[in-house]
């Protein structure tokens, strides 16, 4: 694991933006910048971080973290679903085949947590007790593990995620019937897969969101699969107490972050505080441990900073 002392010293080279070569027509994302080349789209994760919809800064070496660790798992998971991943030729950087992306990101939940005005908790709190169409029992307590995973899509083309049924969504025109109990499938197989690989672990994978898009007619996984951005991890080995406590879980994962805004007052609305440097150091620990425990491999980076490596690539990319 990389010191603390390094960390602190890395808050000044991180990857904030990609310099694409002059003439290279590009777009950003909250955390990806891209181009499309023919049938490809090149995409470089960048250590920017988002959360509540706004971007708050950057987390070092979070983007290598996210595209190496949805590398691997498209790799683990490619016997259940294609994706689209042709290769990874720099640590933060993958050549994807281009497709035609779902209206809707499927979250798989196996437990009711969260802090967003999408998580299962804070509708539950609200009083909710049909979330996404699923009816939620009464007496559910936070971090309680549900009688078994529920899919709960949400919008991707809204300033705002929205949560919808699959009867809303269909009804709105977002996805037709056959595609959507596809995907359904499909996505309740990859948390159950990850599920497993995450126990063996020592950790529980808690939800998570997964995109779908359409190549040469056929569903594959795209984007990214079980990183900490996309999913909450807790340690399995502490969850019982903590919960029969009423104790937040031990966690390595995005949700630091979150958890760090909301008790500063922050859920979406008006200007995020600045993160601080112990936050963003303590979250680029967090993400480390992530990749390690879960691939099981020391956590690498060059000695070249970060940006000069990934323009030099995309030089040979554009």
């Amino acid at each position: 694991m990389i010191s603390d002392k390094q960390l602190y010293a890395a808050l000044g080279n991180t990857l904030e933006y990609a310099r694409f070569p002059e003439g290279c027509t590009f777009e950003r994302g909250k955390v990806r910048d891209w181009f499309c080349k023919g049938d490809r789209r090149i995409l470089v994760t960048s250590d920017r971080i988002s959360a509540f919809d706004r971007v708050l800064g950057t987390i070092p070496f979070k983007g290598q973290v996210l595209n190496q660790l949805a590398a691997y798992w498209f790799e683990q998971t490619r016997h259940i679903v294609p994706n689209h991943i042709v290769s990874v030729p720099d640590p933060n950087i993958v050549v994807a085949r281009e497709c035609e992306q779902l209206s809707l990101e499927f979250i798989v939940r196996g437990y009711i947590t969260g802090v967003t005005n999408t998580s299962a908790w804070t509708n539950y709190a609200k009083g909710v007790r049909c979330f996404c169409g699923h009816v939620l029992p009464e007496g559910l307590r936070k971090d309680q593990k549900l009688e078994r995973p529920i899919l709960t899509p949400t919008t991707k083309h809204e300033a705002h995620d929205r949560n919808v049924s699959r009867e809303e969504a269909i009804a709105e025109g977002l996805i037709d019937a056959k595609t959507f109990d596809q995907a359904s499938e499909i996505c309740l197989k990859l948390y159950d897969f990850g599920v497993k690989l995450a126990a063996s672990r020592g950790l529980i994978l808690v939800d998570t969101k997964y995109e779908l898009g359409l190549l040469d007619g056929k569903l594959v996984v795209s984007d990214e699969v079980n990183t900490p951005d996309s999913s909450r991890y807790w340690y399995a080995d502490t969850y019982a107490e903590r919960f029969a406590a009423g104790e937040a879980q031990r966690q390595i994962d995005k949700e630091y972050v979150r958890q760090w805004l909301a008790k500063q007052g922050f859920t979406g609305d008006g200007t995020p505080p600045v993160l601080p440097d112990d936050v963003r150091v303590e979250a680029a620990k967090r993400y480390m441990q992530a990749y390690e425990l879960i691939t099981g491999k020391p956590f690498e980076v060059s000695a070249e900073p970060v940006g000069s490596r990934v323009s030099k690539a995309l030089v040979t990319l554009c």
